[in-house]
């Protein structure tokens, strides 16, 4: 599986890539557990640290366009630095605030915008302008695992810090960490100094409306919109529902970490599936095996093993849609603004966060329990495995668009 990418250079790119994110999605994939401290502490209620959660789904998503087209135009080295740092400002600052105006603008917008910009469009672009063709299925599924790799340790150990030191002290250890993965910028970007460099860069524009007006790129958006609603409905509100059924919060920690820990065996499984299959009957099975999945959680006891199966289930698919998704927007438009088609598809995905994390909060502020939106994920999810199918998936990636002519 990985002899692809065993040249020292190359896997110097895909890792140096994998270890930014992972301490990006760790960090942020994390935020759920604060919500019952920061509550507490400052007598916020669910739907407000929700809402500010669910602002920062959407911002995250937001970025990743904006940010994609940055580092696409300029090189993705000043864009991830300036991510790891917003990252770092947004958790430090978050302990001072006491009101949901001020967490909406930490977690909501700081830390969520340099989560973004130091995540998948930018990490994965950078890494395919680098990487020969046979590398990159691979090397998608290897950067992947590192974001579920961030996962799997971030979340039991950060319950830790804030059953040992408070939520502050684990927020600010938290930004601690992001600032010690700055190093891994040089050691990505360094690799191929002219990749970031092209006599094309006037078309971005056109490649953008050219993607947006292919069926098959919009029903891509469709099924990664619903995956966005419900992985951020349960990376928000999992420990809600752990609650709620009289278990304790290492339940949901834990929880998340198998997330994480599964997800790594999925993304590398993913990354291999990508060479082998088209990604959209990938993409298919991932889905349809989610509603499978939601619908035995309903029926089961609300135990800790079915908390930890559900989890390992789960998780073998939670992020490991991104490989399969970036190599149909790779297929159909080629890697020269991959960064930037790629974000806008991480856009629609955040759309369904947005909606998945605060219809959550809504949800268990209304009716007490989240039954209603685990109803809305099966119904989603079985949506998402069927709108794929139709995608016209090219069976080679197209060549780069040849260079203006005024560039000569």
């Amino acid at each position: 599986m990985f002899h692809s990418i065993r040249r020292p250079d190359i896997l110097t790119v895909t890792l140096a890539a994998a270890g930014i994110l992972m301490v990006t999605m760790g960090t942020r994939q994390s935020f759920g557990l604060f919500i019952s401290p920061i509550g507490d502490s400052t007598g916020m209620g669910i739907a407000t640290i929700s809402l500010a959660l669910a602002i920062g789904q959407f911002t995250w998503g937001a970025i990743q366009p904006i940010a994609g087209a940055i580092a696409d135009r300029y090189g993705p080295r000043l864009v991830l630095l300036a991510a790891l740092i917003t990252l770092a400002v947004g958790c430090a600052a978050t302990p001072f605030i006491d009101n949901g105006f001020g967490l909406a603008i930490t977690l909501g917008l700081l830390a969520a915008m340099g989560s973004g910009a130091g995540s998948f469009s930018v990490l994965i672009g950078a890494a395919a302008q680098r990487l020969p063709f046979e590398a990159r299925g691979t090397a998608s599924g290897v950067i992947n695992a590192g974001g579920s790799f961030g996962q799997f340790i971030f979340a039991p150990i950060l319950q830790k810090l804030i059953q040992s030191i408070g939520w502050m002290g684990a927020m600010w250890a938290m930004a601690v960490a992001t600032l010690a993965a700055l190093p891994l910028v040089g050691k990505l970007t360094r690799a191929s100094a002219a990749a970031t460099q092209h006599a094309d860069d006037s078309r971005l524009g056109q490649a953008v409306v050219d993607a947006l007006k292919s069926p098959s790129y919009l029903l891509l958006h469709a099924g990664f919109f619903t995956c966005g609603f419900h992985i951020a409905f349960l990376v928000t509100h999992l420990p809600g529902e752990v609650n709620l059924c009289g278990l304790p919060p290492s339940v949901a920690s834990w929880s998340l970490a198998i997330i994480g820990l599964a997800n790594i065996f999925g993304s590398l499984y993913a990354g291999a599936c990508v060479t082998r299959y088209r990604s959209k009957y990938v993409l298919a099975a991932m889905y349809g095996s989610r509603a499978l999945l939601v619908l035995w959680y309903l029926w089961m006891p609300r135990t800790e093993w079915t908390y930890y199966l559900f989890a390992a289930g789960l998780g073998f698919t939670w992020l490991a849609t991104v490989p399969p998704t970036a190599a149909i927007v790779g297929k159909l438009f080629g890697t020269r603004y991959l960064a930037t088609l790629f974000g806008l598809t991480l856009l629609s995905h955040q759309i369904g966060g947005f909606l998945g994390a605060w219809l959550g909060g809504v949800t268990i502020s209304q009716f007490g329990d989240f039954s209603w939106m685990w109803y809305a994920d099966i119904a989603l999810a079985t949506f998402a495995a069927l709108v794929n199918l139709p995608i016209k998936e090219a069976a080679v990636i197209p060549p780069p668009p040849r260079p203006a002519a005024a560039a000569s």
